[in-house]
């Protein structure tokens, strides 16, 4: 009988597995087909976007992946590159709100979030709500506002809520900042802190189009025809659906590990035999990294139309979510080394599952 009781165990363990994997299965096979269904709008807003911005993909997808991943980005680029127009597309193509801010180094936090007046029919304090009640914000050159506007506006991005005298108003859904800045001229700016720069879930780094691409911009500027317009083709309320569905796509627990073990990677290098990245890393990832680099993972993976995430959705994003987070020493800068070379070297080091 003592015989009998650890092979049971064993059949009723294996027998529990294959159960575990079949409904693993059942579960990604429906996740497939509602994301085949559900993610039409995808197409719909690329299409879109595409009647304006030349060039640029990767621009055009890591909005979309901010969008559905309920995530703030910043654009760093070259004045030029369109950063501002993609994002005005891309508010234009849904049916909410939009607004504009332009960073100037006179601003106010008030100017931002609404300040208290005084109403004289009612005679008492009411609330002005500022710019930031809208469902796009596009911070442009967020590095020109002074510390305290830039502290303002990432509180409401962190809390979803601002404050206005006594009263809290939440902020619409969706909210997503979307913010610019320009890497070349450094006068006048005021740079963000690395604290405040990890609020963003992505950085995105613009270059120069191509000729070809160049050639059709020049092209699309100067016709008779005039600009083209993009349509509204989604609602918010499909944006948000989205998002809920981004949340059910499948990950195992070998691409977790995975994600676990690039961000430590940006901590303790060493420990994954890049002895020569010590020196040259100040500071890695926090665990807002990893947590970015799952959910952005997840909602390339469902603009991909599949319903679990595989390592290259993870590699895809990686730059995107890590480049900001991490901190390099004055040996770094004197090696002339950036945190791509960085995270490049990481990516090819650990273990793919």
């Amino acid at each position: 009988m003592e015989n009998e009781n650890p092979t049971s165990g064993i059949t009723d363990s294996g027998t529990q597995q294959t159960s575990d994997s079949s409904q693993v299965g059942n579960d990604i096979r429906a996740i497939n087909e509602l994301i085949q269904t559900e993610s039409a709008f995808i197409d719909l807003i690329k299409m879109e976007m595409n009647k304006v911005i030349i060039g640029q993909p990767q621009m055009v997808e890591r909005l979309l992946i901010a969008l559905l991943s309920n995530g703030h980005i910043l654009l760093e680029g070259v004045p030029g590159l369109a950063k501002t127009l993609a994002i005005n597309t891309l508010a234009k193509t849904i049916e909410a709100s939009f607004s504009r801010i332009q960073f100037t180094p006179d601003l106010l936090p008030a100017d931002l979030l609404g300040t208290m007046i005084y109403n004289h029919n009612k005679e008492e304090f009411v609330s002005k709500k500022g710019p930031i009640f809208a469902n796009f914000v596009l911070a442009d050159e967020i590095n020109r506002a002074p510390a305290k506007v830039q502290s303002a506006l990432l509180e409401a991005m962190q809390e979803r809520q601002v404050t206005i005298g006594d009263s809290t108003y939440d902020l619409p859904e969706p909210f997503l900042v979307l913010a610019t800045q320009n890497p070349v001229e450094q006068e006048g700016t005021y740079p963000l802190p690395e604290a405040q720069v990890d609020r963003f879930m992505l950085k995105v780094v613009l270059d120069y189009p191509k000729k070809d691409e160049e050639k059709l911009i020049i092209r699309h500027n100067v016709s008779s025809s005039g600009f083209p317009k993009p349509n509204k083709v989604v609602s918010p309320e499909t944006i948000l659906k989205a998002r809920g569905i981004v949340k059910q796509v499948y990950m195992d627990e070998k691409i977790e590990q995975y994600i676990v073990d690039l961000v430590y990677a940006t901590r303790t290098p060493k420990d994954y035999g890049l002895d020569n990245l010590e020196p040259l890393i100040e500071f890695g990832g926090s665990p807002r990294a990893s947590i970015a680099l799952a959910t952005c993972a997840k909602a390339y993976a469902f603009i991909k139309r599949r319903g679990y995430v595989i390592p290259e959705d993870v590699r895809a994003v990686a730059h995107d979510v890590l480049r900001h987070r991490i901190g390099l020493t004055y040996e770094a800068e004197a090696e002339n080394v950036n945190t791509e070379t960085i995270i490049n070297t990481i990516i090819n080091r650990v273990e793919v599952p």
